[in-house]
């Protein structure tokens, strides 16, 4: 019977719907994390009726076939790459884009990563990291004797050393852009990797024509509706429960053929 099958693909897709909705309530206070999305695609048709073919010899044609779908697929999982609130944290590395970009980090082999977590400090060169060590790209140091750091919404990176008058400029943050931001592969700790779908980026200083600005003191909170997951949750589980009683009718139904036919 075709339709256990049928709902037996309803019931893994839901499944999978349910783990992305779980991964995003767990990420709820992720800094710079966007949530995702599980998109379906129906599977194959069965054709058992053309539609347009005579019905009979020199007749006229069948206006309508019979064509019974084989079920749902997971098609893709979708990172939504809206902003998230700000959050302020007094912290002088702390750092938040507002509008598009992604700051670029370095790896540990030598590859440039992407994140919208602007949790910097300092390592213990004076170099500016994430909190797991990365560098930032391009590399700024930041000197031992620095007394106050300033980082203006165009990126640029200001210290004043020891008891100097003026500030002395350190470097540019520069971020880049992605043609297609779903695109990017996930590695976890908030970086992004580029892949051929998200095409090449494109790099520019904050505040440039369609690059987003930066705001020191801030750090972007995650992206997830509490409300709406808490929707998409309750929707899931009720599109798990109905496939799950089509396999328990069906099921039904097939016995009650097998007590006939004895």
């Amino acid at each position: 019977m075709r339709a256990l099958a049928i709902a037996a693909t309803g019931m893994n897709a839901q499944q999978t719907n349910l783990e992305v909705i779980a991964n995003n309530i767990a990420n709820i206070n992720t800094t710079g994390y966007k949530r995702a999305k599980a998109e379906f695609s129906d599977l194959i048709y069965q054709t058992e009726r053309a539609a347009g073919v005579p019905n009979v010899a020199n007749q006229q044609t069948v206006p309508e076939g019979i064509n019974i779908g084989l079920g749902v697929k997971t098609s893709a999982v979708r990172n939504l790459h809206t902003e998230g609130d700000l959050v302020a944290t007094g912290n002088k590395y702390d750092v938040a884009i507002i509008g598009r970009g992604f700051f670029q980090v370095e790896a540990a082999d030598g590859s440039t990563l992407y994140t919208r977590d602007g949790a910097f400090n300092t390592n213990e060169n004076g170099e500016i990291v994430t909190i797991n060590g990365a560098r930032v790209v391009p590399n700024i140091t930041v000197p031992v004797d620095t007394t106050e750091v300033t980082i203006n919404r165009s990126g640029q990176v200001f210290a004043r050393i020891g008891n100097a008058t003026d500030l002395t400029e350190l470097g540019q943050i520069q971020t880049a852009n992605f043609v297609n931001e779903a695109g990017l592969k996930e590695l976890g700790d908030n970086l992004f990797q580029e892949t051929v779908a998200s095409g090449a980026p494109v790099i520019g200083a904050p505040d440039d024509p369609a690059f987003g600005y930066i705001q020191q003191g801030y750090l972007e909170g995650s992206n997830v509706d509490p409300v709406k997951e808490i929707t998409e949750l309750i929707s899931a589980q009720r599109a798990y429960e109905m496939n799950s009683k089509v396999i328990t009718t069906a099921d039904e139904m097939a016995a009650t053929v097998s007590k006939n036919m004895r």
